[in-house]
């Protein structure tokens, strides 16, 4: 009886605990701006075409280079003359910046989640592996010390270069940088719970390690690996943007934000705007991640939670 009332106590503790999470969480001013900006951010997705009428490829040489405001003029599939306001000017082609910066938002926001999930996904695997088992420690974590040994921004430029420059390249050239800190981040976790009485106790009475694992290692890393998901989303949207601007990110007929501005970097003092804004849209994105980030790892992240 003592110990039903005592797991009964338990429960109840959890679930009042719960929403206490939830109130934090909404009373935590990063949080709250950080999630509305992603929102806002993450809109321009979906609603990319309700946004803009204009194709984001569509040239228009007689429209070259138009400041803010400039009233464009296009013909429609049927010849028929229509006038379209270009808000954010136009590029060196007569390209209307603000629909490329539009349709830009697509390639950076499913760049930066794939990142974060793909890397946290593999990092997980590989860091359970390396923090439970001590015969595969030394020598996963040699591999992950020579991957960290390497820029991230040089082995995603070669990773690019060998394969070929596509989505799907870019993504996983910035993944594999990405997994050796989640590896890392796993397996300091790992280390700690293997000590805890309660695994030594499973351990003790022969339950078997994949249910060691699911039960009561794996759930002590979600907090910390959502946390460091967003970070890694904001530095997998700025690193694809520096990859494009280089020249070896996204192929150029892609709009993205990195793209955009590599192609007006010419002719940058004459005609800022091309840059301009496609930079700060990055940057209001890289920004609004890591505020989540941050709100989240002083929120959830157990070592980092604070009363708010």
């Amino acid at each position: 009886m003592a110990t039903l009332i005592s797991s009964e106590s338990v429960e109840s503790r959890a679930v009042v605990a719960r929403p206490s999470v939830w109130r934090r969480l909404a009373r935590h001013p990063s949080v709250v701006i950080g999630t509305v900006m992603v929102v806002l951010i993450a809109s321009l997705v979906p609603l990319a075409s309700v946004l803009t009428p204009l194709d984001p490829t569509e040239i228009s040489p007689r429209n070259r280079n138009k400041p803010p405001g400039f009233e464009m003029t296009l013909r429609d599939d049927a010849g028929e003359k229509y006038k379209v306001e270009a808000m954010m000017g136009t590029d060196k082609l007569g390209r209307d910046v603000y629909t490329r910066v539009v349709y830009g938002a697509r390639v950076s926001l499913v760049v930066g989640v794939s990142v974060a999930i793909a890397s946290v996904a593999i990092g997980l695997v590989i860091g359970l592996l390396a923090g439970y088992f001590r015969l595969l420690d030394a020598i996963i974590m040699r591999v992950m010390d020579g991957l960290m040994a390497i820029p991230a921004i040089l082995l995603a430029i070669a990773l690019v270069s060998l394969s070929g420059a596509s989505l799907l390249t870019v993504i996983l050239a910035i993944v594999i940088p990405e997994i050796p800190r989640v590896v890392r981040l796993v397996r300091s976790i790992v280390l700690t719970i293997r000590e805890e009485p309660y695994v030594e106790a499973a351990i003790s009475v022969g339950t078997p390690t994949p249910k060691i694992l699911w039960r009561h290692v794996l759930p002590n890393t979600v907090a910390p690996l959502i946390v460091q998901g967003t970070f890694i989303c904001g530095s997998a949207i700025l690193l694809e943007a520096i990859l494009s601007f280089l020249g070896v990110g996204i192929p150029p007929e892609t709009p993205t934000w990195g793209n955009i501005m590599a192609e007006g970097r010419d002719l940058f003092q004459i005609y800022p705007h091309s840059i301009f804004y496609p930079g700060v849209f990055l940057t209001l994105t890289v920004l609004a991640v890591n505020m989540l980030g941050d709100g989240l790892r002083d929120t959830i992240d157990p070592r980092m939670s604070k009363e708010i």
